[in-house]
C-alpha cells in the first residue's frame, strides 16, 4: 500500500504530524505533498523541523491567490504528482483549499481519500472553509469524524454509515505530545517578559473578520475595552493577512496590545498554556485552549467546534466590542470542563483504520 499524504497549512502540519510519525514507526510506504498554501517561514516551514517530520518529497510553493487561482494551481499540482507515484489513498486533514483540491484531484484518478477531522459543520455558508468541508467529506472513502456530534452531521447529509468512524482528533495528540518539549524547549515567556496568567492571547486571521473594515475595528475596539478593563498585557502574533488589511484600513492598537511576529509550534503552545484567557477566531485555537484548559473567546458568530461550546470552555462573541468584553469578563473565571476531543490516541487508531480499509 502506498499513501500520499497532502497538506499545505500550520494546522494541517500540526494535525498530521502524528499521523506521520506512526506511519514512520510502522514502516508504511508513504510520501508528503506540500503545496505550500501558507509562504510564510514562521507559519509553515519550520513546523517541520520542529515537529521533527520528514521533509515533504514533494513541494508545489503555491503563493497567494484568489481561492480559485490557489485551488486550480493545487489542483494541477497534485493531479501531476499522483499521476506520477500511483498511491491507493490520499489522507486530507481539515478544511483548506489544499484539502479541497487534493481531493479532487485524488478522486478525479479514482484514489481512495481518507478525511480526517470530517463532518464538521459551522452552518455559516460565508465561510470559505465550510464549502471545502461539505465537498470533501462528499468525495471521501474513509471519514474521520473527530466526535458524535461530527459523525451525527455527516449521517443527516446522508453519507453511508460504513465510511464513518469515530476517531478523536489528533490535535490530543499533538498537544500531549509537544507540551513537555515546548515546556523544555521554548523560552517565549522570558523573551516577552511575560508572566504565568499575567497577559491574555489574541490570534485573529479568518477572511471575515480580516477583510472587514467594520469587523476588523471593532474587534481590536473590543480588546481595547478589555485591556482596559483588567489592565493586562496582550499578546497577538500577527498573520500576514491580518497585517495586510490593518495597514490597509488603517486600525491602530495601543500600547499594551503587542503585536509581535509569528511564532513556532512550540512558543505558541507556550503561550497559550501560561495565558490567562485566549481571544481568537481560529478552529484550531479553541481545540487547544479546551485541551489545555485555558478559557476561550471566539471572535466569532459561529463555530465548527460546538463540542467546545458545550463543555463551556468556550464562548461565542461575535465582533461586537461591548460583547467581547462581557464574554471576556464572564469567561475569565472559567477553568473546569471535560476535553471532549479524545484521549490522545486518535494517529494510532487513524493508521489501524486507514490500513484496514484499504488492504
Amino acid at each position: 500500500m502506498k499513501i500520499a499524504v497532502i497538506l499545505g497549512t500550520r494546522p494541517e502540519i500540526i494535525k498530521m504530524s502524528p499521523i506521520i510519525r506512526e506511519f514512520k514507526k510502522r514502516r508504511l510506504n508513504f510520501f508528503i505533498l506540500h503545496t505550500n498554501q501558507h509562504y510564510s517561514e514562521n507559519l509553515d516551514r519550520v513546523f517541520f523541523k520542529e515537529l521533527n517530520i520528514i521533509s515533504p518529497k514533494y513541494n508545489l510553493n503555491i503563493c497567494s491567490g484568489t481561492h480559485s487561482q490557489v485551488i486550480s494551481k493545487i489542483i494541477m499540482g497534485v493531479d501531476s504528482v499522483l499521476l506520477k507515484e500511483k498511491p491507493d489513498v490520499v489522507v486530507v486533514q481539515g478544511d483548506t483549499n489544499t484539502v479541497l483540491a487534493g481531493s479532487l484531484a485524488a478522486a478525479k484518478l479514482n484514489i481512495k481519500i481518507a478525511h480526517i477531522e470530517a463532518g464538521l459543520r459551522s452552518y455559516f455558508s460565508g465561510m470559505p472553509e465550510e464549502l471545502n468541508r461539505i465537498l470533501t467529506d462528499h468525495c471521501s472513502e474513509i471519514l474521520f469524524a473527530p466526535t458524535h456530534l461530527a459523525k451525527d452531521n455527516l449521517l443527516k447529509e446522508g453519507i453511508d454509515k460504513n465510511k464513518i468512524f469515530i476517531s478523536g482528533n489528533t490535535i490530543v495528540d499533538a498537544v500531549l505530545e509537544n507540551i513537555k518539549i515546548a515546556n523544555e524547549k521554548s523560552k517565549i515567556l522570558d523573551d516577552l517578559r511575560l508572566e504565568k496568567n499575567k497577559y491574555f492571547l489574541l490570534t485573529i486571521h479568518r477572511q471575515e473578520n480580516v477583510d472587514d473594515k467594520t469587523r476588523i475595528m471593532n474587534i481590536f475596539k473590543g480588546i481595547e475595552l478589555v485591556q482596559k478593563k483588567f489592565n493586562t498585557q496582550i499578546i497577538c502574533p500577527i498573520h500576514p493577512r491580518t497585517k495586510k488589511m490593518m495597514d490597509q484600513f488603517g486600525v491602530k492598537v495601543g500600547k499594551k496590545i503587542k503585536l509581535i511576529e509569528p511564532l513556532g509550534y512550540f512558543d505558541f503552545l507556550q503561550l497559550e498554556k501560561n495565558s490567562r484567557l485566549i481571544f481568537t477566531d481560529s478552529g484550531g485555537v479553541q481545540e487547544e485552549a479546551c485541551i489545555l484548559h485555558v478559557p476561550c473567546v471566539t471572535l466569532r458568530d459561529n463555530t465548527e467546534r460546538p463540542e467546545t461550546l458545550m463543555v463551556k470552555s468556550n464562548i461565542l462573541s461575535g465582533v461586537d466590542p461591548n460583547k467581547i468584553l462581557k464574554c471576556a469578563v464572564y469567561m475569565v473565571k472559567k477553568n473546569s470542563w471535560n476535553n471532549p476531543f479524545g484521549n490522545g490516541k486518535s494517529s494510532s487508531k487513524i493508521v489501524d483504520l486507514i490500513w484496514k480499509k484499504i488492504n
